[in-house]
Order: C-alpha cells, then structure tokens, then sequence
C-alpha cells in the first residue's frame, strides 16, 4: 500500500522541526570551521590542505562549511546492497529501514550449557545460521567475536565463517588495512571479481573515527580502502555523552555530527559518489556504574536527531536498535530492545545494526537474535497501520452477520486475518493452564529452545566448491603473510 494512500492511517513521528534541524546543522558547520578535527593521516591531511581546508601544526584541520555541503551533495542518496548471489536485498534510502546483526561480542550465553562464556568461532557461525534463518532480519554480521581464534586474523574468519554460511549481507569490522585487503578479497572471490562486486556489492564495513574529533590513522586507512574499492563504508562515531563528548544531548549531537560529516568529506575527497551510510552515536556514559548505556530514552533522543538531520542531507543513515544493557533475556532486554526497534523503525533508520546485543555491547547468544526478529516482525505490523476505507470498514460484512452473530464463518474473516491480526512466533498466549501445563516456560526459555531447533534444522546455504575452495586458499595466505603482525589503529 502507498504511503501517501488517503485512506492508510499509520502512525508517524519526527522529533526535530525544520528550525532545529537547521540550528544542529549550523552548529555543525561551525564546529568543523573553527574547532576543527585532528587528522592522524597523512595523505589525507594534503587531500584536504589540497581542498582549501586550513592545517595547523598539530595535525589539526579545519574545514571550511563550502566543503562539507560539497561532500553531502556528491555522497550517493541511495547506496544498493546485494546478497551473495548478486540479488538485490537492501535499498538504503529515503525512510526504508533494514535490520541485522552487530559485530564483535567478547561473551556468549552457551546454548547446552546455559553458561556465559568466552565467544569462539563456532558462535559466528550459529550466529549467521540462525540470522539466516529469520526473515526479519535483513543483514548478518560476526555477533560474537572469536577469542579462539589469533587476533590477527579473528575479523578474516570471522568474514569467512559468514559468507560460507550466509548468502544475507555481510556487515563486518577489521583491525586495520592489513586484514581489511583479505577480507575484500574474499568478497571479490564470492561476487565473481572485483569490477562484479563493485557493481553488486553484497558487504558494507563498519569503522570508526575517536571521540571527540579525531580521525586516526588506522580508520582513515580503511575509509581509503573501501573508497578505492567501491565498498560501502558505514564510518560512525560512538561518542560517549558527558565522557567524550558533551554531557548536554545537544552538544553531543553536534560534535557526533562533525565526527560523521568530516569523514565523509575525506570519503569523498577521495573518490566523489563512493558509497557511504552515515549518521552516529551519542550514547550517554552512566556515571555511577562507569558504563556505557544502550537502552537509556537520551540515547534513542540522539538517534532520532541524527535520523532527522540525515533525511535532512538525503544521505543514507545507520543506527543501532534491539539492544539492551541487560545480561540474559529478561524483562529488561525485552523492553529496552523494543522500544529501540520501534523508534529507529519510526525514525526511517535505514541500516539498523547491533539486533540481539545485550550487555552494553559486550553479551549476546542466538537467542537474543531470535527474540529481536520477534520484536521485528511486531514494530513492523505496528507500523504498517492498518486501511479505513469502505472495503476495511465491512458494513456490508457487518449488517449480514446482524446483531448477535459472530464472525468466524464470513469469508471475509478467513481472507483478511493474516493481513489484519499480528500471529507471533515466540510469544506466549496459551490459556494460563496450557501455559502451567507446558511447564511455564518463559520467553527467554522459548527463545532457547527456538533457537536450538533452527541449529538443528535451518539447512546452510553453502558456497560453490570452487568458490569455497579459492576462499580457504585466501584465508591461508593471509595467515602466512599475518604471522606475528600486531594490527590496529
């Protein structure tokens, strides 16, 4: 159904008017005008000394409004994305929204066991299986990070663990230039060559500059890369509000909106219409607990501002939703992760990431994904809105059945149920004695067992022999060429 049909009532909601958007903006502009940003990089520094910006001697670079409004104008409004297989899967543009996967968990909730522990390799894999299982969720990503595997070469098996057991869009980190070449590789190796996955790229990287204001020169070394290479960066500070940046919402904005929009100016300096999904993060630091906060209202606040200003700029936008500060699946991860889906989903957030973290980042299990696809497939229903023209409104239906009948038997029922009535697949709404019968369970424990049954049945998606095979022989140079390299920013 249209979006702008008369007769579809849906709810909507924007938080910053025309005005405030422009206050933001301007500040923005002003920020990078006069305070600037420190550039650890030195060729990039000279692009932008070439591009009219003003050096100082400590690296810091300061850059003039009519660069930033260039770099907004030639970023691309729309970056495409693929699956393996060259299929078109996600549009990020306008308010379409996607949801997948974050990347890099430290522990996992062992799903036999029911222990917290170390993430492993083997949780890369369940983690890809499981995403890939599950409609609702568009992209994959590592989820866990390996801690079996050697450092140097933890993001490259990651990559491989994912495209081997996927053919969903990859979301993915690297360490440095070192791995991220590998990782490229490997993903040329499965498009069918370098100008095909340029063409159809199936993988988006994620990389960061520091907060407050700072591009290192292990970040700006990947943004290079992926410019060179044609693959969409998604380039996002974390700024942490009242630790690395302003305390005050809005002046976490600003300085997470100066991070952002300085790195696509490099970005396109670089290589003008080079596909990036921008936006950022300006999650608050809990001062009594000395942590960073997923689920907080000031967070989703700062989300809803950067969705705002980068529907503003026309440029796709990232965001991060159905996450949790919560350690298990309890009535904490549960709101918090849904009220995050629904916001960004409100917002028209266009590559919505970190779906089934818990822990402030630091904790997830395949079970954490299934819950949020469940939350996903309800946000989407709430959102569709619902038709209130004559056919929905049935008077027809409603005067043969007459006063005192029911429903059950109309066509009508049995024609429109599916489109009109949600039907989750995790939650419970037994009568309470079948629900004691069943052994009471809760949606954690459904989610397990849900979980466990898609492990066990959801058929993996290999790759092509010759194609897995060219892979593993990348992975194995890589190895070879890595031995002992200390990689980082």
């Amino acid at each position: 159904m249209a979006e702008d049909s008369e007769t579809l009532c849906r709810p909507r909601y924007r938080l910053l008017d025309q005005p405030q958007i422009r206050t933001l903006h301007q500040a923005t502009l002003e920020l990078l005008d006069t305070v600037g940003v420190r550039v650890l990089h030195d060729e990039a520094r000279g692009m932008l000394a070439d591009a009219g910006c003003r050096l100082d001697p400590d690296q810091r670079v300061r850059i003039p409004s009519a660069l930033v409004e260039s770099a907004i104008r030639t970023a691309p409004s729309s970056v495409t994305i693929y699956d393996r297989e060259g299929r078109e899967a996600m549009r990020l543009e306008g308010r379409r929204v996607h949801y997948g996967l974050g990347t890099d968990l430290l522990h996992t909730w062992d799903m036999k066991t029911g222990q917290l522990r170390p993430s492993c390799r083997q949780d890369v894999i369940d983690a890809a299986v499981v995403a890939d299982a599950l409609e609702e969720i568009d992209f994959i990503a590592s989820h866990a990070f390996p801690q079996d595997v050697p450092g140097n070469l933890a993001f490259i098996a990651e990559f491989r663990a994912q495209i081997t057991h996927s053919p969903k869009p990859v979301y993915f980190t690297a360490a440095a230039r070192q791995d991220l070449k590998y990782i490229i590789a490997m993903a040329a190796a499965t498009a069918g060559g370098p100008d095909r996955l340029r063409e159809y790229p199936f993988l988006i990287h994620y990389a960061e500059p520091i907060s407050p204001l700072v591009h290192s020169a292990g970040a700006v070394d990947k943004l290079l890369c992926c410019a060179d290479a044609g693959i969409p960066l998604n380039y996002v500070p974390a700024l942490m509000s009242g630790a690395t940046g302003p305390v005050t919402l809005a002046g976490a904005i600003a300085t997470a909106n100066a991070e952002a929009l300085s790195g696509l100016v490099i970005h396109q300096l670089r290589c003008s219409g080079a596909p990036m999904v921008s936006g950022f993060s300006a999650t608050p630091l809990d001062m009594l607990k000395g942590t960073t906060v997923y689920g907080s209202p000031d967070e989703r606040l700062t989300h809803s501002a950067c969705c705002d200003l980068y529907h503003f700029y026309e440029l796709p936008v990232w965001g991060e939703a159905g996450c949790s500060d919560a350690k298990s699946l309890d009535a904490q991860a549960g709101y918090e992760a849904a009220f995050s889906l629904l916001l960004a989903t409100l917002d028209g957030c266009n590559l919505v990431h970190d779906v089934g973290y818990l822990g402030q980042g630091l904790v997830g299990s395949p079970a954490s994904i299934v819950m949020g696809a469940e939350l996903i497939s309800w946000v989407k229903r709430m959102v569709r809105g619902f038709e209130i023209g004559p056919e929905q409104i049935a008077l027809d239906v409603i005067s043969r059945v007459g006063p005192g009948g029911h429903f059950l038997a109309q066509d009508e029922t049995v024609r429109r149920l599916r489109q009109e009535h949600w039907l989750p697949q995790l939650s419970d709404r037994n009568h309470p004695d079948a629900w004691i019968e069943a052994g009471a369970p809760d949606l954690g424990r459904r989610a397990v067992q849900k979980a466990r049954d898609l492990l066990r049945t959801h058929p993996v998606r290999r790759l092509p022999d010759e194609k897995q095979q060219f892979i593993e022989s990348i992975y194995a140079r890589a190895a070879k060429d890595l031995e002992g390299v200390k990689l980082g920013n």
